[in-house]
Formats: C-alpha cells, structure tokens, sequence
C-alpha cells in the first residue's frame, strides 16, 4: 500500500492580506506538518515566496507549484528551483500546469493552446536542466540550446496537475506525481482508475495522486463567502467547469462562461458545492471527509485551510494534525521516475 500523507496549501484567499501566506506556513509548521504547496496567483513570485519561507522554516518540504508551462520557459523554471534550494539549502520539488487562458494570454500575453505537448515536452527539459544536463533540446513547442544550471537539483520531483485525458496521459508517463484541485472523491476514483490503467498499458509504475482539499471546521457564513468567492473563480476555466458541470452545477458555470461577474456567481453558489469538494463541517466530518479522499485512490491530500473566521487555518490544521499524525510524520515521499 502506497505510504499516505498530508500536506498544506498555500490557499490566497482574495479576502485576505498577501501576508496570510507567511503566517499560514509558519501555522502549518507548528502544529507538525512536513509538506507545503506554494502556488502562484497575483500576489507573491512563487519563487520569492518559496526562499523566504525555506528560510524561516527550515526543514518543511517545499513544492512550488502548480505554475503555468505556458508562461515560464523550462530554463526559468529550472533557475528557479535551483535558486530556491540553493538559497534554502533544502530541497525544492516543482508541480507544473497548463493554467488557464486568461491567466496565460491574457495576463502574459503567450499561447496557451496545445497544453498536453507543451507539458511532455516542458517536463522533459526541465528534468534534463535539473540533472545539469547542457542543453539541447528542440520539441515542437519547447526549445532550449547552451543552457547549464551551476547548480544542479536532480533529486527535485516533478507533479503535473492533470484535468481531463489527454493530460492525463501526459502525467503518467512523465511525472512522478499527479495533482488534482477542487475535486469529488468520485472524481479522485476515476483519476486514480485511468491512471492506473494508463500505467498498466505502459508497462510503468503508476505516479502517486496528490489532491488539494478545501478544508474548515465549524464554518460561519463569512467562511462560507470566502470559499464562495474563490469557487466562483474556477467555474469558467476549462477543465475545471466542466467538472462543476458534472457535480449538476452546469448552470452555474454558463453564467460564467457568458460573463457574469465573480460577485454575481459567489451569491448564486450554495452551501453544497463547496461540501461536494472539500472537507466542510464539524471536526469528525472533516475528518471523515478526507478519510473519503484517501479511500477514493489519493496517496497525498493538501489541506487548504479556510480562513476568515479561522487564523491561519489555526482550527482546522490542529484538528487535522490530531487525528493524522502518522500521515504527517514523513513528507510526501513520491519516487523519481527512471532514477
């Protein structure tokens, strides 16, 4: 049985100062958990944010990520998890996604289209930059010629998040762990069963299954509009709406899709789509809930503590910490493909 364990999301809610992310880490730290998820939003360079937690809090396992392929080159990704270990003197894994098109084209200006070859192709030069490879590299999206890393990290570990097949694929066959976000337990069984049989197919061992979970013990109505208002965010993405679409929330994800405003669809979501995927209520049904998660097929869940009637996840993470303490005795401890 693969080993289970848990970790914290950075979650940078909008109701939030920017600071809440350094106090979170610091709270994640204290009540025992060995693993942190560094996102990146509008706030803080994942990267800056990252050096600056490794440095306060030695010895908590770092994953940056997932950050858009679409916006750093596979050479500024490796720079920066080089840097990162370099700065910290730990070692820094790296989760990597496709994003979305309004983040990618229209805050970055670059092509968003063709995800699933540029993940194969991104990942590939990525590992080879962390071994210190020079590098030589011409795919159809992805190129990189001359680059080599000073300071090589060939024992980071790669997570690609994973919507939808295609991607899936990808995942499997080159990453060393998947990450799914804003999900059902049904949903993490069915990721787990195509993994599995995209694996067998393969003749490869299967990659662990991360999945960021949502969590807030006893919430008040601010808790309930602060996850509202971030879930209101993700209905029209691709990928993720037609997941809200197949919870029966199609509805909601059209008035996305035709442009009603983040504030218009937070007050029309209800109670039970945060429910449907996160781990919402009193303390044993939290617990219960990411009980479900691991049952469903995830060997890793990243706790991503609500807020807003709970500082910095103070609440939930000690009730966590509680009840799963083997799961937080060991970072996640995902094996490097073909090493």
């Amino acid at each position: 049985m693969s080993h289970r364990s848990l970790g914290v999301v950075l979650p940078y809610w909008f109701d939030q100062p920017d600071a809440e992310a350094l106090d979170i880490a610091a709270q994640a730290w204290s009540c025992g958990f060995r693993r942190l998820w560094i996102g990146e939003m509008a706030t803080f360079d994942a990267f800056a944010l990252a050096t600056a937690i490794g440095l306060t809090s030695p010895g908590l396992a770092l994953t940056v990520g997932p950050l858009a392929i679409g916006v750093r080159s596979p050479v500024a990704l490796a720079l920066g998890v080089s840097s990162v270990a370099t700065l910290t003197g730990q070692d820094i894994d790296l989760a990597l996604g496709a994003s979305s098109p309004m983040i990618v084209s229209g805050w970055h200006d670059r092509d968003w289209a063709a995800a699933p070859t540029r993940m194969r192709e991104t990942v590939e030069l990525v590992r080879r930059a962390l071994d210190g490879e020079r590098t030589d590299f011409a795919g159809k999206l992805v190129r990189s010629r001359g680059f080599r890393l000073r300071s090589p990290q060939p024992s980071t570990k790669l997570t690609v998040a994973a919507f939808g097949p295609q991607m899936t694929r990808v995942a499997v066959q080159s990453a060393d762990q998947l990450v799914l976000n804003l999900v059902s337990p049904g949903h993490v069984s069915a990721a787990r069963a195509a993994i599995d049989a995209t694996a067998d197919a393969h003749g490869i061992a299967a990659p662990r299954l991360a999945v960021w979970v949502t969590a807030a013990v006893d919430p008040g109505p601010a808790t309930h509009r602060q996850i509202a208002s971030q879930l209101a965010a993700y209905l029209k993405p691709p990928g993720y709406g037609e997941m809200f679409a197949d919870l029966g929330y199609g509805d909601l994800v059209n008035r996305a899709r035709a442009g009603a405003s983040r504030n218009e669809l937070a007050d029309a979501i209800p109670p039970q789509l945060p429910a449907a995927v996160g781990a919402i209520g009193a303390t044993p049904e939290v617990i219960a809930r990411i009980e479900s998660y691991f049952d469903a097929g995830a060997d890793h869940v990243g706790i991503v503590p609500a807020t807003a009637e709970d500082q910095a996840g103070r609440r939930v993470l000690a009730a966590v910490h509680e009840h799963f303490s083997d799961e937080l005795r060991d970072p996640s401890s995902v094996s490097a493909r073909g090493r």
